[in-house]
């Protein structure tokens, strides 16, 4: 993104830029989360976005902690002002047999169907170690969580596709300078993609 100066500190990225109706979208979402108090990160194609990689999507894919169902119902509750959760409607279908079961509920703003907020408990190590280490990210004075840059880098080239090559070249274009390189190295090989690591990005 032409212009945009990112401010490294600790563990947070802070910036500014002229927010886009996902960034706004996101941002609403994830300002509920925040005042509940409850644990999210943000993963996969948004991340890229955020950052200023010119593509569309009409989805964003978010952890969140796994609730109980009395703090599920607060979230629910709270949610219903300015969204709507289009799959499913039944707030006791969705959390029995969506989130439990590791199926996504979808969540849209009232009136819309898209963009659409893809809510998901963690349902194996990779996705705990998303939200356990996830990285504050200041945008525009909001705070929101994405996963660890090294992790998304190298998940894009494990999912393969032109899409998440592109994100994955993206990032790391971006962020080489300030990336853990030990760190994406672990991942290159955990998710054995070191040769497609090699052709796509290197």
């Amino acid at each position: 993104m032409k212009d945009m100066e990112l401010k490294f500190e600790d563990n947070s990225i802070e910036f500014e830029k002229e927010l886009n109706e996902l960034d706004k979208f996101v941002i609403n979402f994830t300002k509920i989360l925040n005042e509940l108090d409850i644990k999210y990160v943000i993963i996969s194609g948004y991340v890229a976005i955020l950052f200023g990689r010119s593509r569309n999507s009409e989805d964003i894919d978010i952890f969140i902690e796994k609730l109980d169902k009395d703090k599920f119902t607060e979230l629910w509750e709270q949610l219903s002002e300015k969204f709507e959760c289009i799959i499913p409607k039944n707030i006791e279908e969705a959390y029995s047999d969506y989130l439990l079961k590791d199926t996504a509920l979808r969540f849209a703003t009232k009136d819309k169907f898209i963009p659409y907020m893809e809510v998901k408990f963690p349902k194996n190590s990779l996705d705990e170690y998303s939200l356990k280490e996830r990285k504050e990210v200041i945008l525009n004075n909001h705070q929101i969580f994405i996963s660890p840059l090294e992790l998304q880098i190298a998940y894009k080239i494990y999912l393969g596709s032109g899409k998440d090559i592109e994100d994955a070249r993206f990032l790391y274009k971006l962020f080489k300078e300030n990336l853990n390189l030990n760190l994406l190295n672990l991942f290159i090989q955990k998710l054995n993609i070191e040769s497609k690591f090699k052709e796509y990005i290197e």
